[in-house]
């Protein structure tokens, strides 16, 4: 995967997916690709930086199920009394974290849960959107997990595409094998 360069191919497979999608957001072209970039200190990983310019700056009818978000944007339920979003901060996480199965033996109070978890979903990502229920789809901008799509909810985190036989959501990582996997109609989860 690589996010320095858009590769020709990937923008080929984005183009052909969107291109045909009814209500398909026209591109939010460079100039304001560069003003997000400079306002939040980073640069967007391709190929979703190019999308984003040249292709397509939202859709209404997925993925995720609730529509792909134009950038900058958070979907309605994402709350007004969240923290900051800090895309500049990095990603926390480079494995899953199921937070509700852990059992540590001590109960957290909620700012001390909330300092825990409230930079998985602030700091070094941006929303792509939900799949409602409080399941919010992540693209990885800042950190070793930058490029990488992850879902993130009440109950944890985790990546799509780990290529590894014990990953809950296999598939071909980052952005274009996400929407790619959404396009063909396969499901996020194998045994779903």
């Amino acid at each position: 995967m690589n996010t320095e360069t858009a590769d020709p191919a990937e923008l080929a497979t984005l183009r052909e997916i969107f291109a045909t999608r009814p209500g398909a957001a026209p591109p939010a072209g460079w100039a304001a690709v560069r003003s997000f970039e400079a306002e939040h200190g980073i640069v967007l990983p391709e190929p979703y930086r190019t999308f984003v310019a040249e292709v397509c700056d939202g859709l209404p009818a997925g993925p995720p199920y609730y529509g792909l978000l134009p950038l900058a944007q958070t979907p309605p339920d994402w709350g007004s009394g969240r923290p900051e979003r800090l895309l500049a901060e990095p990603f926390p996480l480079t494995a899953a974290w199921l937070w509700e199965a852990e059992d540590d033996g001590a109960e957290l109070s909620v700012e001390e849960f909330d300092a825990l978890t409230d930079p998985v979903f602030d700091h070094g990502s941006l929303l792509l959107g939900t799949d409602g229920c409080g399941m919010y789809w992540h693209l990885v901008v800042t950190g070793p997990q930058r490029g990488h799509v992850w879902q993130i909810a009440g109950e944890g985190a985790m990546p799509f595409g780990p290529d590894s036989p014990d990953a809950v959501m296999p598939g071909t990582p980052g952005f274009t094998g996400w929407a790619a996997q959404w396009a063909a109609g396969r499901s996020w989860f194998p045994d779903a």
